[in-house]
């Protein structure tokens, strides 16, 4: 457990001042490193012609954030289609289909990276380095924003800015939406990922135009006189894929590839990266609301869950009743072993990262119920900002249903949460299970169209992981279907957008619909959130939601997996 502890130590303790630096990166506030960023920054405001001090109220931000997807990934999509065709292809990877090219843009968009392709046989360098790196970059600042506008709706952090003209209300100022998507971009992602990128070139990790080598195999008997070594510059798509909670790889099997992880401390490195910003946003809620006490309710309910998940999963793969009837090294990598391989797999999927050190398929069942669940809560730390949201729409329920409980007109900071309110919630709520378990029943049904290399209990586990990472906007996958298909790539395409739009949107709606009520003072009926019961009232609430909603198909798929391999 010495690598665990390393790794969450080194992460809070980084992650308290990279949260307060964030804080002050989102208020805009005057930094001494305004006359670098700024010839950066302002070139790309005029670019856009937008005046990053004008604020927005939640239509326009909502409608600035889908815009800007629409363009991105229109660009992306021609990009894979024609990839053949352009520079920077020295390993000749072709145009990509239609619907592959579809969904890999779709997946990158929403800052997913689920890949239905292999790795760098399918995708040129340009398409790695522009299209690819790209939306790694830009995609996880677009959920910070997001989660910014809430908070900014929640807590008053801009003031009231325009009178609304259906209603004579006073619209709220939820912030400039390009503003919150650069400024976090250019002073802290790609600053973080430069030096992270130099860190893993120094450990082997390629960073280089060229193709690569070609060698002769030492075992040629299959007719193979040599095998291409293809090369890239993978360090710097692997730094902001840790740092981005992004994780797609640059090579089909990921970070499990000694080229994209050769050495046991690029492997710390990189589990490090994945959870930095996650922890970080989490401490930046006290800095950029002023409210200590609600960012420890955050930070307190996300460690908490966390440290659970993680000890079941490091548990469960060395220790579980199954272990003894499977081969515990099976699709991992023996220079980390199974401990640095659960806690990779428990962190990614807390994380909505979708990296992997190791194969998922190939992990013990209850270990790979550990990571369907924590991708089902998906506000363990979550991604980049989504996380938060999600933990806030966990948080709005909790009130409501804690409200509920004690007979008091549910309220968060004085403000009433109302039918609208919770109508939005319902729809968040029931969204989930709705799109998953359809799209898992249909899938199951028509044997032709499922692809999973294994029958019975793990097939029900390969379809089902699958959807979930798509949902929650995760990656990472049970690598034994066959799932570069037109029902596969359209299906993910369609699960990807819904797991990612409406979790980002609804809360900001929800936020700005609060802000425009007038705060009521506290009294001696007022819920007071930011305590350690209410933290336990929450966790509840999440672990409720997930059984309740979930229970079925989990049994079904990875339980019965288990208790089948124990019986044996």
């Amino acid at each position: 457990m010495i690598e665990c502890l390393v790794v969450l130590v080194l992460a809070i303790a980084l992650g308290r001042p990279l949260g307060r630096y964030l804080a002050a990166v989102m208020r805009g506030a005057p930094m001494r490193g305004d006359r670098v960023f700024d010839v950066v920054e302002r070139p790309l405001y005029r670019l856009l012609g937008v005046d990053p001090t004008q604020g927005m109220g939640w239509k326009a931000y909502a409608i600035a954030f889908l815009s800007s997807n629409l363009v991105l990934g229109t660009l992306v999509w021609v990009i894979f289609m024609i990839q053949s065709w352009l520079p920077l292809n020295p390993n000749d990877a072709p145009n990509m289909r239609w619907d592959l090219a579809l969904h890999t843009m779709v997946s990158f968009l929403t800052n997913t990276d689920q890949q239905h392709y292999a790795g760098q046989a399918q995708m040129s360098h340009l398409a790695q380095m522009t299209a690819v790196v790209g939306l790694q970059v830009v995609t996880p600042m677009m959920g910070l924003a997001l989660v910014a506008a809430t908070l900014r709706g929640l807590f008053g952090g801009r003031k009231p800015q325009r009178e609304a003209a259906d209603a004579g209300r006073v619209e709220t100022d939820m912030g400039n939406y390009w503003a919150d998507v650069i400024r976090p971009t250019v002073r802290a992602l790609l600053p973080l990922s430069l030096v992270l990128s130099l860190l893993l070139t120094s450990q082997g990790v390629p960073s280089t135009f060229d193709g690569g080598p070609a060698a002769v195999p030492i075992d040629s008997t299959a007719g193979m006189k040599e095998q291409k070594i293809p090369l890239g510059p993978v360090a710097a798509m692997i730094a902001v894929k840790q740092l981005g909670t992004n994780g797609g790889g640059w090579y089909g099997p990921n970070s499990a590839v000694a080229l994209e992880n050769p050495t046991p401390l690029s492997n710390l490195l990189e589990t490090l990266a994945l959870i930095l910003l996650p922890i970080a946003v989490a401490f930046m809620v006290g800095a950029f609301t002023g409210r200590k006490k609600f960012a420890a309710l955050v930070f307190g309910s996300m460690l908490a869950m966390s440290l659970a998940s993680t000890a079941v999963a490091v548990w469960s793969e060395g220790h579980s009743a199954s272990a003894a009837d499977i081969a515990l090294m099976e699709g991992k990598e023996v220079r980390f072993g199974t401990d640095a391989s659960a806690l990779w797999a428990a962190l990614t999927t807390q994380t909505s990262n979708g990296s992997v050190d190791a194969m998922h398929d190939s992990l013990a069942p209850l270990t790979g119920l550990v990571t369907m669940i924590n991708m089902l809560i998906n506000a363990i730390w979550g991604g980049i900002g989504c996380g938060l949201q999600q933990f806030l729409v966990y948080l709005l329920l909790s009130v409501f249903l804690a409200g509920l409980m004690t007979g008091r007109t549910p309220e968060l900071f004085g403000r009433k949460i109302e039918a609208p309110e919770v109508k939005l919630l319902a729809v968040l709520v029931l969204l989930q299970p709705l799109v998953l378990l359809t799209m898992t029943a249909i899938t199951l049904a028509v044997p032709s169209i499922t692809g999973n290399s294994n029958p019975g209990f793990h097939g029900i586990s390969q379809v089902f992981y699958e959807f979930v990472s798509a949902f929650a906007n995760n990656g990472s996958g049970f690598e034994g279907l066959s799932d570069a298909t037109y029902w596969w790539n359209l299906g993910c395409a369609a699960v990807l957008a819904l797991g990612r739009y409406p979790a980002l949107i609804l809360p900001l709606i929800i936020a700005a619909s609060l802000a425009r009520k007038r705060a009521a003072p506290e009294g001696p009926g007022t819920l007071h959130v930011e305590t350690p019961t209410f933290a336990l009232t929450l966790i509840a609430v999440v672990v409720i939601l997930t059984l309740l909603q979930f229970m079925p198909v989990l049994v079904l798929g990875p339980v019965a997996d288990h208790l089948a391999l124990a019986a044996r």
